[in-house]
């Protein structure tokens, strides 16, 4: 992966940190979710227009991506009513990378170096180690779940990207879509507390909307410039950032174990650029 492609990628690793960062400050986390990710559609909605369709052989893999997220949802719902924040994230987003390294060799032949294997197994277990605090068996199968659907979207994005041909366009169609997705089940799950959320924070969701259609428009530019699973890992790199911008900003502790954690990912990150 050639540097420009490496910071890019790390630039929208800091991007998804700081509007989950953003979420995780909120009093009401499930609609300041839906919140952002309206914001992103809407975003998204005023660009397209001007942009290239992208190619009709991306399409399925936009759908097939789309209903796809429908499970992220419903499995993060289920890991964060079972476990902590501080636990189920990491999981999700370590266990990830090394199962779209996987998925990516079988399926697309898209097969990894001996070093770039090396420091994929290094930055996740890296996340990994970033786990922490209460949670019970159903967390880690919910939690485990979703991080088979993370690699899941992961390759159907980055495959429907790369078909595209035309990889902007193609992420903000993909937030359009995600963006009706996540906002209908918020109607379903809250009714009209979800119009009333967004008029009085349409800040928020317009300042994370704006950062997450920026990281993943970023990640999967990316993807149709190197190896999928290189991409996502770096990308979990946001995990890092969160840390940072939590001790720093929200006065989070920033345990030994985490430090450590830090050391394994920067470890790795070091492996990939050899």
């Amino acid at each position: 992966m050639s540097l420009p492609v490496t910071l890019a990628v790390l630039g929208a690793a800091l991007l998804h940190a700081g509007w989950n960062a953003l979420v995780k400050a909120s009093a009401d986390k499930r609609l300041d979710t839906v919140a952002v990710s309206a914001g992103a559609g809407l975003i998204a909605l005023a660009l397209a227009p001007w942009l290239p369709a992208p190619a009709p052989a991306s399409w399925p893999w936009l759908a097939g991506s789309a209903a796809v997220h429908i499970l992220y949802f419903l499995f993060l719902a289920g890991a964060y009513r079972h476990g902590e924040l501080s636990y189920a994230y990491p999981v999700m987003r370590g266990g990830g990378p090394m199962i779209v390294a996987l998925m990516g060799a079988v399926a697309f032949n898209e097969i990894l170096s001996l070093e770039e294997i090396s420091g994929v197994a290094l930055i996740c277990a890296g996340i990994l180690g970033f786990a922490s605090g209460s949670h019970d068996r159903r967390a880690t199968w919910f939690a485990v779940a979703n991080a088979v659907v993370i690699a899941a979207y992961t390759l159907l994005d980055g495959q429907g990207a790369r078909a595209s041909g035309a990889p902007v366009s193609y992420a903000l169609w993909f937030f359009v879509a995600n963006g009706i997705v996540i906002t209908a089940v918020g109607l379903a799950q809250r009714g009209r507390g979800v119009p009333a959320y967004l008029r009085q924070h349409w800040g928020r969701a317009a300042v994370g909307g704006a950062c997450s259609a920026a990281a993943y428009g970023i990640a999967l530019w990316a993807m149709t410039r190197a190896p999928i699973a290189l991409v996502a890992v770096l990308r979990e790199t946001s995990v890092i950032f969160a840390a940072a911008i939590g001790a720093l900003l929200l006065k989070e502790r920033l345990t030994r174990r985490r430090l450590f954690a830090t050391g394994a990912v920067v470890l790795g990150l070091a492996v990939l650029r050899l």
